[in-house]
């Protein structure tokens, strides 16, 4: 039995994932970005043990978030799942910060940064539309969608790197386009298949028991644009320099710094 916390789990594919979970015996913690969401979240997975409540597009709210995971954990896995989509261009947060950039970049980052001690398996949810996401990491305050979900796919890495010494797992998810309310009812991938996906890495079970810094699709590490062979945009999002590149902007613009290496302070 593990204890798993999801982020944006209200609905979506956060949510459905939940409640697979949960079937299978594990201790579930949702979260929601408002009350009433968070009543929408325990009336759909009464089983959950909890229900935390934080705006994500407001960083303070992330770092208390982050607070009181402390406080609950210790964790087997953390699901970056919250995620907003383009159209929210000029929808700011609390501290004036674009939501998109707040929610789908600096949210992960921060809730990585601070867990501690962190836990057995991150899991970070990108995108197919990754691939079209600038990997010159300019302006990331005024990220695209494209650009968020490449970001995730750097963050997912370089935490794989960062936190290989305490024996944590980093992944990266590519849930696919399906029908929810973010996808659109005539999205053509599969539910189900994404929930396996879900509930794989959330476990670390089958394939993806002791993985780490891999790409996942239908249940499956596959390379970052889809194809099995490496590309040169694959080789860019190893590219060290570029991952830290990255997570020093984030820490600058968050306030808070990356973890340590495992025995420096």
């Amino acid at each position: 039995m593990a204890r798993i916390f999801i982020t944006g789990s209200s609905d979506g594919l956060g949510l459905r994932s939940a409640q697979a979970l949960v079937k299978r015996g594990h201790d579930l913690y949702l979260h929601a970005r408002n009350g009433q969401r968070a009543q929408d979240a325990r009336a759909a997975c009464p089983e959950a043990k909890d229900v935390f409540v934080a705006d994500l597009t407001s960083t303070e709210e992330t770092k208390s978030l982050a607070a009181q995971l402390n406080q609950t954990g210790p964790w087997d896995t953390i699901m970056h799942n919250a995620g907003l989509m383009n159209g929210v261009s000029n929808l700011k947060g609390k501290e004036g910060l674009p939501a998109l950039f707040a929610v789908n970049t600096l949210a992960p980052y921060i809730l990585s940064s601070l867990i501690d001690p962190p836990p057995k398996r991150y899991v970070f949810i990108s995108s197919g539309m990754h691939h079209g996401g600038d990997p010159s990491l300019r302006n990331i305050q005024q990220a695209f969608y494209s650009d968020t979900k490449l970001h995730n796919v750097l963050l997912a890495f370089w935490f794989a790197r960062r936190l290989r010494d305490r024996w944590v797992t980093s992944n990266v998810l590519n849930p696919g386009w399906v029908p929810t309310k973010m996808g659109g009812r005539n999205a053509p991938d599969s539910i189900s298949a994404a929930i396996d996906t879900y509930v794989l890495l959330a476990e670390g079970s089958g394939a993806a028991e002791g993985k780490t810094g891999k790409f996942w699709y239908k249940s499956r590490p596959r390379g970052p644009n889809g194809a099995s062979r490496e590309s040169s945009y694959e080789r860019s999002l190893d590219d060290e320099t570029r991952q830290d590149k990255l997570i020093e902007m984030l820490a600058s613009i968050s306030g808070v710094e990356p973890p340590q290496l495992l025995g420096k302070s």
